[in-house]
């Protein structure tokens, strides 16, 4: 290349890199709300790794063997929105300009499902450091298990941008430390090293060695300058090279580039520059361009990734017609769960519990459950957070999933709760993997930013959460959950299922692997409990709630017992008490709120008649949220207090869970 050439192909890459600062700063400035700091100091990171790495097709965003690419950073959405409408997507420039307005395709944090080419919601810092790593490992035990030694069906990378605050959050420890375990070689952090935060340098706050820390956990660690885009695209480069372990990049940069007065401040980062501020930023830059434009020169340099990402993925179609061909049943498999469809035979699969049996608890149940699907739907992956003996999480006869072992079922994370709950969202946003993790109840705290995304994003992620109440027993307070059951309750779009026994712990599976829009949580007993036969598939509980025990006569109930879970026991038991004293009581088990939500009127009325105000709720919980099944005049049984460390029986004596007092205070309704 001539020098001439060479100098006219660098002014033409800083003028496309200096679009994207002033795309970005100027529809923050637009919407009068946003971070403009990000995007213009990390625009050479973006430019060089979409424009020279990334593998992606803008007109088939959906395309399974893309490269990933994870804005943790999620504040600094103009750059991702930039780089989306600058390489192709269908994200027209209209769209942001109504950056963060109603409706837009272009909200304030980058929301899944909202624009394409955005592939996880991100926004909560250390979200995407995980989420990543999700992608990473799915991507892993996608080859693993599919990919020949002719056909390299899944062969693609996660790169996730992240800032000093994601890597400040707890979570990217977590995450970042299993990931070097795993040696998963084809995920990529780009770290955006401008020493900033909200409240000012980085010293103020923190003054760790990050490089000490990403080598502690086997990662590959570079250092470069963030604005050198030789450097960057050579970083990438040697990342791609090393295949056993992941990579991190350090890249220095100055946050809000460009800004003659406020680059390198705290003040660039949450708040547009202001109009006087703009001027003199498009002036440093030499922008002579119309507000909210893209010049005519670069538009062709920005859609040439996208067109020779379709070349690939052209070409990759041919080689997975070829895969279907060589590879019939496999192939099979591959479509299936790619379009995350489930096996005609999976309610034929479920176990069916009988009485005579005795008692189990719902966690082992569980288990039985698991181990009894897991040859039908082999994209089910999943293990717990260091409790799978508790939990019942494990599949029998299969491998732990490691680094030399990506063919195995059977997932430990470690006891990183956070981080097993955003890497469960990103193998489920990656598609091919269902997705399930473990722990006790009272730590689905610790998950609970991640549970929120998942109902966010309407991914079907399975959270297994046992040991549901007080009844957990002596371990006392701190592992007895009582104010959870309410607080998932309140989350949006997330099915909650507490299981009364054994079969309804199977329907709760089924359904929560059928629910392809949303997670599902399924909470279940450390105790034995036991098994009715009137709770067989098919027989109520898929229906959210149901009459368990009806009431005998014409008639109608004087009282309805309603109770979820181990309490559903205790409810039956006293309306045996109350018959003994002529009190017709029906019992209404109640294992998912939210799918009896979504039944017609008149079957809800047919389990709750509106007639019948007399109704008592017991649950070994916060009674917060059974006001709207029991109304004013009812009664509710639960914890209004913490647990305390006994065994099961006292603790039900002292607390009230028994038989008598709920038959007591059904009475009391009545003036009895």
């Amino acid at each position: 290349m001539s020098e001439t050439n060479a100098s006219d192909t660098a002014a033409l890459e800083e003028l496309a890199v200096n679009t994207i600062r002033v795309l970005s700063f100027e529809c923050v400035q637009r919407a009068n709300s946003g971070h403009p700091g990000l995007p213009m100091g990390c625009a050479d990171l973006a430019y060089t790794l979409f424009t020279d790495s990334l593998k992606f097709d803008p007109k088939a965003p959906e395309w399974p063997d893309r490269d990933r690419f994870v804005l943790s950073a999620g504040h600094g959405s103009m750059l991702i929105y930039s780089m989306l409408h600058l390489c192709g997507y269908d994200l027209p420039l209209e769209e942001l300009k109504n950056f963060r307005q109603w409706g837009s395709m272009t909200p304030g944090h980058p929301e899944y499902g909202d624009t394409p080419g955005v592939e996880t919601t991100t926004g909560p810092l250390g979200q995407g450091t995980a989420n990543a790593v999700g992608f990473a490992l799915a991507e892993s035990l996608l080859a693993a298990r599919f990919n020949t030694p002719e056909h390299k069906l899944v062969d693609h990378f996660t790169y996730a941008l992240v800032s000093d605050g994601d890597l400040m959050e707890g979570i990217s420890h977590e995450a970042a430390s299993l990931a070097g375990h795993l040696g998963l070689g084809k995920l990529v952090y780009l770290y955006d090293d401008n020493a900033i935060t909200i409240e000012g340098g980085m010293e103020l706050a923190s003054s760790e060695d990050t490089s000490a820390r990403f080598e502690s956990y086997g990662w590959q660690v570079q250092k470069i300058d963030g604005h050198d885009r030789q450097a960057i695209a050579a970083a990438l480069e040697a990342a791609r090279a090393e295949t056993a372990r992941p990579s991190i990049i350090i890249a220095k940069t100055t946050i809000g580039f460009g800004s003659p007065n406020k680059s390198g401040s705290s003040g660039v980062h949450g708040s547009p520059l202001g109009d006087e501020e703009c001027g003199l930023t498009r002036e440093a830059l030499g922008w002579n361009h119309p507000e909210c434009t893209v010049p005519d020169e670069v538009r062709a340099l920005f859609l040439e990734p996208g067109t020779a990402g379709a070349g690939k993925h052209s070409a990759w179609n041919e080689l997975l017609a070829d895969y279907r061909e060589k590879n019939p049943e496999k192939a099979a498999d591959w479509d299936r769960m790619q379009a995350g469809e489930l096996p005609a035979e999976l309610r034929e699969s479920l176990p069916i519990f009988e009485s005579s049996e005795g008692s189990i608890a719902t966690r082992a149940a569980s288990g039985k459950v698991i181990n009894a699907i897991a040859d039908v739907i082999p994209e089910l992956i999943g293990g717990s957070a260091d409790l799978a003996p508790s939990n019942n999480t494990m599949v029998k006869d299969q491998d732990s999933i490691q680094g030399d072992r990506m063919a195995a079922r059977n997932m430990h994370f470690g006891i990183r709760e956070h981080a097993m709950g955003a890497m469960m969202n990103g193998m489920a946003l990656h598609g091919g993997i269902r997705p399930y993790g473990g722990t006790f109840l009272v730590f689905s705290d610790y998950m609970r930013p991640s549970v929120r995304l998942a109902a966010l994003m309407k991914q079907p992620v399975i959270y297994i959460w046992t040991h549901d109440s007080i009844f957990l027993g002596e371990d006392g307070p701190t592992h007895q959950p009582v104010e959870h059951l309410a607080a998932l309750r309140a989350i949006p779009n997330l099915r909650v299922f507490r299981p009364a026994d054994a079969n309804e712990t199977s329907m709760a599976w089924a359904l929560s692997l059928e629910h392809g829009s949303g997670p599902s949580a399924i909470l279940l007993s450390r105790q034995g409990l036991p098994i009715y036969d009137d709770t067989r598939l098919g027989q109520g509980s898929e229906r959210g709630a149901y009459v368990l025990d009806r009431e005998e006569g014409d008639d109608g109930p004087a009282v309805i017992l309603l109770a979820s879970g181990s309490e559903v026991a205790t409810a039956r038991e006293a309306a045996g008490l109350l018959k003994e004293q002529g009190v017709a009581a029906r019992v209404v088990s109640m294992p998912c709120w939210e799918i009896f939500e979504e039944q017609d009127k008149d079957y809800r009325e047919s389990v709750l008649p509106r007639a019948i105000t007399a109704r008592v709720a017991v649950e070994a919980g916060c009674p917060f949220g059974w006001e709207r099944y029991t109304g004013q005049d009812g009664v509710i049984i639960g914890m209004n207090r913490f647990g305390a460390s006994a065994p099961i029986k006292e603790l039900s004596e002292n607390f009230g869970f028994t038989a008598e007092n709920v038959a007591a205070q059904a009475k009391t309704l009545l003036g009895g």
